[in-house]
């Protein structure tokens, strides 16, 4: 078997590394381009089945590849944050999207700007607050939109007409020509692309129509041998995908009536095209939509169908991508002089499911979600043609770019420079297994709350959510696919074993105290990321909306619930609940609270998004606000006071007792008093 220093270093001249000054310190321009959800087989340099991606491998061909690259939580914006800081989500404060991040904290960027280096930050930023650390930055406002997208700068909103992607390089070209050319500079160039909802260029519309693309294995995994949490996600390629806005078939009159709120998107993204742009897109799809109209598939055939469609649109935002990396190439190819003391790097925010298991997005800590490509090239410093299969992860791309930039790394970070493995050097210490922790349950896709460690040939997943207390251990060597939990299995009791311990000591390495919630007092949880108690007072960070922590009993008759609560000093104003159940305690659940930021005292029915009753209160923006709801089972009602306010609403039908109740929020920090209850 070959040593790992065999693996790091390709055989052959190519490996041979150039005689020269160290890297650490060399103050390179950064070229860093940066996609989002472009999983690593889908690129030819990592043995794609279904595309090429000839520009993205002229840098695996110049430079290195990293094989076993890794993200920390595979969401779009806690993958920009972790780049941003070197640490893990727990940590920069980012564990899901929808959290807005901290622009005051320490950044790479920051850390470049005030070492001399000129910084650009150029579309899709997904992190909610403004770029801080970044000389000029134009980024698109949340997810963006592929056609004629706004931008927003320090001066406003501009929008500009074109595709998304290609006006992103034309911007990262146009700062490229402008910089001060006097300085060193680190220019992040971040695509919106392949993300959903898949609507390539013009240029790319005419990309594999000549046949089918060849299916994944497990496209039609049914679930076997896995653990229960992996039968209840909803991002399957047979069930979730809707018609209009994600596989882009125009809705009829008929259709559009009774259209889902998603598919509604669809005359969304349909309207902001000009005329041209619809024409072009017309043309490409007619005859296809057509004959999906003609002859709709059903069974099997339909997933085959809506798989083929799906994936062709990915993988043709792919290619445009692939060309916005040939465009920047060949610039430097024309600035030799720029060129030769630039690194170039290409990644994307996570991995992507490309059918595989049936499903499309990221999220579980299986390896097409956890993989993230990772190559990088500097013609004449870093020796050309190799591969590193050291393990590695996006909290290492900070510390790299600092070490390379000479400014030394700030203490406590979580990742460590990839200098000594781009000089083919594999330090003793080099971690053995990377950390993992995915927060945002009871959101969009329904993925459990999980956290996990990957070595180099085994994976242990363990889902904390009280519903989903169980484990997954899976050994990639006997099978690469996952299809096989043997967490249970007694042959691998003493590989479980070794890796809980693993898993342990990670979490004291990275300080994550998040994921262990609830305890004894509150069992039945969902959605919360952690909790911290100090005497009665109970801190929650709530990760989605709906999230709560609840204690089960059996109360008859009526039953009033007291607190305080506030948002969490300094952070974002949202929301905090009071909740019952007289039901499943799951699903069947009024909340009753404030919203502070509206300054509204509500009461939200289940499986409600917005309140059936509220009032405006008179709140002075950070004292505590004293709550009180009464569970009115006589008559039926639910009364909720606070500031001088009070509302009530009716109750669900068949409450004659409650059967849990607790604190919740929703996307939200808050700080409760302890529950009084009588």
């Amino acid at each position: 078997m070959r040593t790992l220093l065999a693996c790091v270093l390709a055989v052959g001249s190519a490996a041979i590394l150039p005689a020269q000054q160290p890297l650490s310190g060399s103050r390179p321009n950064i070229l860093f381009v940066f996609s989002d959800d472009h999983a690593a087989h889908a690129i030819s340099a990592y043995g794609s089945r279904v595309n090429t991606t000839p520009h993205i491998d002229r840098l695996a061909t110049g430079g290195v590849r990293f094989a076993n690259n890794f993200c920390g939580n595979s969401l779009c914006g806690p993958s920009r944050a972790t780049v941003l800081t070197g640490l893990h989500s727990h940590r920069n404060g980012f564990m899901r999207n929808g959290n807005t991040f901290d622009g005051a904290q320490t950044t790479m960027p920051k850390l470049l700007q005030g070492a001399g280096y000129q910084t650009a930050m150029i579309g899709k930023w997904h992190l909610e607050s403004d770029p801080t650390g970044f000389d000029h930055w134009m980024v698109l406002p949340g997810q963006g939109q592929y056609y004629n997208p706004d931008f927003l700068t320090k001066d406003g909103k501009v929008r500009l007409e074109g595709h998304v992607t290609d006006l992103t390089t034309e911007l990262a070209v146009k700062w490229l020509e402008a910089r001060d050319k006097q300085k060193p500079f680190l220019l992040m160039c971040q695509h919106k692309a392949p993300h959903r909802s898949w609507l390539p260029a013009p240029a790319e519309l005419g990309l594999y129509r000549d046949g089918d693309l060849p299916e994944p294995a497990t496209l039609f995994d049914d679930y076997a041998g896995r653990a229960e949490p992996v039968r209840h996600q909803e991002m399957t390629v047979a069930r979730h995908l809707s018609l209009h806005y994600d596989l882009c078939v125009p809705p009829t009159a008929a259709e559009r009536a009774g259209a889902s709120a998603l598919d509604r998107d669809w005359d969304v993204l349909w309207r902001r095209m000009t005329e041209p742009q619809r024409q072009a897109w017309e043309h490409a799809f007619a005859a296809e939509n057509a004959a999906f109209r003609a002859g709709r598939p059903a069974g099997e055939d339909l997933v085959r169908w809506q798989y083929q469609r799906y994936m062709k649109n990915y993988l043709r935002c792919v290619a445009g991508v692939d060309r916005s990396v040939g465009t920047l190439l060949d610039w430097l190819d024309r600035h030799p002089d720029v060129k030769a003391n630039t690194l170039v790097v290409y990644s994307s925010d996570q991995g992507f499911f490309l059918g595989d298991h049936g499903f499309y997005d990221k999220r579980w800590m299986y390896e097409e979600s956890l993989r993230m490509p990772l190559l990088l090239a500097w013609p004449g410093r870093i020796a050309a043609g190799r591969e590193i299969a050291a393990l590695t992860q996006n909290i290492d791309f900070a510390p790299t770019f600092l070490d390379l930039a000479g400014v030394p790394l700030p203490a406590g970070l979580h990742g460590r420079s990839l200098v000594p493995l781009l000089e083919g050097k594999v330090p003793q210490d080099w971690r053995s297994a990377i950390y993992y922790h995915f927060y945002e349950s009871q959101a969009v896709h329904q993925v459990a709350a999980h956290y996990g460690v990957r070595t180099e040939r085994y994976k242990l997943i363990r889902y904390y959510e009280p519903q989903w207390d169980c484990q997954e251990l899976f050994d990639l060597q006997q099978d690469p696919e996952e299809l096989r939990n043997v967490a249970g299995d007694p042959a691998y009791a003493e590989v479980r074993a070794g890796l809980e311990r693993r898993l342990a000591e990670l979490r004291r390495q990275y300080g994550d105290g998040t994921g262990e919630v609830g305890g004894q007092a509150f069992p039945i949880q969902a959605g919360i990321a952690r909790v911290e108690r100090r005497g009665d007072a109970v801190t929650l960070w709530a990760n989605t909306v709906g999230s709560y922590l609840l204690q089960a009993g059996d109360r008859p008759g009526n039953t009033t619930f007291t607190t305080t609560l506030a948002p969490l000093p300094g952070r974002p104003q949202q929301n905090g609940f009071l909740l019952a159940s007289g039901g499943d305690g799951r699903r069947e659940l009024v909340r009753a609270g404030i919203e502070f930021q509206a300054r509204r005292l509500v009461i939200v029915a289940p499986g409600a998004m917005r309140a059936v009753a509220e009032a405006k209160v008179d709140w002075d923006g950070r004292s505590p606000v004293e709550l009180s709801v009464t569970f009115d089972l006589e008559r039926h009602r639910v009364v909720a006071a606070a500031l001088g306010q009070r509302i009530e609403a009716e109750l669900p039908a068949g409450w004659d007792r409650l059967l849990a109740w607790g604190y919740g929020a929703s996307n939200a920090e808050t700080v409760f008093g302890g529950l009084q209850v009588r």
